[in-house]
């Protein structure tokens, strides 16, 4: 992965650790949303909730346009696509892992049933 894409996938996560913005995302999927909108329901100032939009901006998670008088909020999806492809590389390596111990589980629990086998086998005679 390029250094371009981990800076931008680190600003992402990090943009995503505030459990408002993590929220705001989360309201943004619904559609566009103008920043009185998002800020309703938090008991902070407009100014509080432009400087989450801001690390949500800077993330490349969201965007704002301009519609008139309004200025509503975006939701990037594409953003969504590289932190999903990220997670994905990971999540197949840990079940490669996960099948490769299972094998070995299996293996072990074989050799113990053998074992076992061979012990009561021994025993009866």
């Amino acid at each position: 992965m390029s250094d371009q894409r981990t800076d931008q996938l680190s600003r992402v996560f990090a943009a995503l650790s505030d459990p408002t913005r993590r929220d705001m995302v989360a309201r943004l999927t619904e559609g566009d949303a103008t920043v009185g909108d998002l800020a309703a329901p938090y008991d902070v100032s407009l100014q509080a909730v432009s400087k989450h939009l801001k690390v949500l901006e800077d993330a490349g998670l969201v965007t704002r346009t301009r519609e008139a008088q309004r200025r509503p909020v975006h939701l990037e999806a594409e953003v969504f696509d590289l932190m999903t492809k990220w997670i994905e590389r990971y999540q197949r390596q840990a079940e490669e892992r996960f099948s490769r111990l299972d094998a070995l589980l299996d293996e072990m629990n074989d050799r113990t049933d053998q074992t076992q086998d061979n012990t009561q086998g021994g025993t009866a005679s």
